[in-house]
């Protein structure tokens, strides 16, 4: 519990993962009744950028970052800057950003449903690679 509530940047980090996790759930079971996936992919992305800062605030990637340009002596984050944790992060962040790009260009409510679907692929695949690598660094 201590990994997900100890701080005030934690705890809301944490609120955040569970509320975007399940507007995608809601958006899974509900997708028969769902006519505009646009605006779908629009709270996605963003609420989805949203809770990335606060993640990445949270696991000092911010200081690690600042620590590799300036080569300051400052402690970084729980993750170097090259680490699986990182390099997957970049990964899914590649396809969410292709997926709302592609949904821009395309009228089809089918297509950008599959590209939804897509998006939540590639933030699930960030959450779950974060939060492990989390767990098994502390």
């Amino acid at each position: 519990m201590k990994l997900y509530f100890s701080n005030i940047t934690s705890t809301i980090t944490t609120i955040l993962i569970l509320i975007l996790i399940a507007f995608m759930v809601y958006s899974f079971i509900n997708r028969d009744n769902i006519q505009f996936w646009g605006r779908r992919i629009l709270i996605l992305a963003i609420y989805g950028l949203v809770v990335c800062c606060f993640a990445a605030g949270r696991d000092g990637l911010d200081i690690t970052i600042q620590n590799a340009i300036e080569g300051t002596n400052i402690a970084g984050g729980i993750f170097e800057l090259v680490s699986i944790p990182t390099i997957m992060g970049c990964i899914g962040a590649g396809i969410i950003i292709i997926s709302a790009i592609v949904s821009l260009f395309t009228k089809s409510q089918n297509v950008r449903e599959i590209l939804f679907f897509i998006m939540c692929i590639g933030i699930i695949f960030k959450i779950v690679t974060v939060e492990i690598s989390r767990i098994l660094i502390m």
